[in-house]
């Protein structure tokens, strides 16, 4: 069963651009023109979030920006993602981020840390640094958790799934559990390189994200710009 094959891909085995180059590579400046009255979320994450291989407006975010829009939130969505990112990378950007004073930062991130075999603890001391630091800026923090394949080893694949709800307790935040698992264990929600999600698997994940978004967006107020 192919199961997490596309998860641990998707946001690690990125054959895409390096974070330097590429569409949807770099994320967009710090905003300054987004509405007062709407509610800003931040999805930090890798071509998962960045939608390698689609429009940007068929990537989750985009899509779940549409499907909030519809049911009455006033948001603005800003993709962060960048293909081939690791936890590391995003650790050493998230300040820069955080510039964009997101209301909420959802964190999509670690996939490609445990498909280069990195250890365990330094992916779970960057995730906990994101999180950190996305709390101190005062926002609501979502982390998307990531798991592997079997047949990356059992003990390995275990201890990275682990960490997400772990990180997830003891920072008190809000975790979407195997947030792509469904997709991964289904190829007709791949692109034909068999990693990445199609545009309807991306809509797929936005649902998957939707009601925990929706949940956390009824407790956030946004704060109002200078």
């Amino acid at each position: 069963m192919v199961l997490l094959l596309a998860l641990s891909a998707l946001p690690g085995g990125c054959t895409g651009p390096p974070p330097t180059a590429g569409k949807a590579s770099t994320p967009a400046a710090p905003a300054t023109d987004v509405a007062e009255t709407r509610t800003r979320i931040v999805v930090l994450g890798d071509s998962l979030a960045a939608g390698l291989g689609l429009a940007e407006d068929e990537a989750f975010p985009a899509v779940a920006q549409a499907m909030l829009r519809a049911r009455g939130f006033e948001v603005e969505v800003v993709n962060a993602g960048v293909s081939g990112d690791t936890s590391a990378g995003g650790l050493s950007r998230v300040d820069w981020v955080l510039q964009q004073r997101p209301d909420v930062l959802v964190v999509e991130l670690g996939g490609n840390d445990a498909l280069r075999g990195q250890p365990v603890g330094n992916i779970e001391s960057n995730l906990h640094q994101i999180v950190r630091r996305g709390r101190a800026a005062g926002a609501a923090v979502i982390l998307l958790g990531m798991d592997l394949p079997a047949n990356y080893g059992p003990d390995y694949a275990a201890a990275f799934a682990d960490i997400y709800p772990r990180i997830a307790a003891e920072e008190g935040v809000t975790l979407v559990p195997a947030f792509v698992r469904e997709i991964g264990a289904d190829q007709t929600l791949l692109q034909p390189d068999g990693l990445h999600p199609t545009a309807e698997g991306q809509r797929r994940l936005a649902e998957r994200l939707l009601p925990t978004l929706t949940g956390v967006l009824e407790d956030v107020e946004p704060e109002p710009e200078e």
